[in-house]
């Protein structure tokens, strides 16, 4: 059980908001998530976490594929809809699903999507089954908006101003030091603790 100063801390964590959603012989079911994460570059993997309990879970399961929709930062009316199983609310909002090509459940409006084809599940270690997937099909939305962003500490957000000064890298500011032979600890290159490795 997740103590309250972890949950704290855990709240803290702010991620992007998707709606996760699967189609089963003409059945359509969908959650929101922002428990998505990309888990490879050099494949197009993704991993969804969902709760078996869920009612979307046995329709991503029977199916075999899933949809992800990115949400824009104007899409918290969708992001709460789909937040709760959709027999809370008697799936009365179907119009915040569309059908897209090859079939794909996508929410309209989104900043992108993604099809993903599940190639592994991990079930009945946690609370909730982590599903791993390629992605097979996308297709790009209103890519210019901000994202909207969730924590359970900070509820619902959308991204705000850069983090970065414009011009500035740091990535070009540690290059420099490392042409000028500072590394970070301020000795010559050489001269570290233990002497050269080779």
């Amino acid at each position: 059980m997740i103590g309250p100063d972890l949950k704290r801390c855990l709240g803290q964590m702010i991620k992007g908001v998707h709606v996760v959603a699967a189609t089963h012989e003409g059945l359509t079911r969908a959650y929101t998530s922002h428990w998505v994460t990309q888990v490879s570059f050099e494949e197009p993997v993704v991993m969804a976490s969902v709760s078996p309990r869920h009612d979307t879970h046995p329709v991503m399961i029977a199916s075999g594929r899933f949809a992800v929709t990115l949400l824009a930062g104007d899409q918290v009316a969708e992001g709460q809809y789909f937040s709760y199983p959709g027999r809370k609310f008697r799936y009365v909002a179907p119009e915040w699903l569309e059908t897209g090509a090859d079939g794909w459940p996508i929410v309209p409006g989104g900043i992108a999507w993604l099809g993903c084809e599940i190639t592994e599940v991990q079930s009945g270690r946690y609370d909730h089954d982590l599903v791993f997937a390629r992605v097979v099909a996308h297709g790009e939305g209103r890519l210019g908006e901000p994202p909207l962003l969730y924590s359970a500490r900070h509820g619902w957000r959308i991204t705000g101003e850069k983090a970065r000064e414009k011009g500035v890298s740091v990535r070009d500011q540690l290059l420099a030091r490392l042409a000028d032979g500072q590394p970070s600890d301020g000795q010559p290159d050489g001269d570290q603790p233990g002497g050269p490795t080779t």
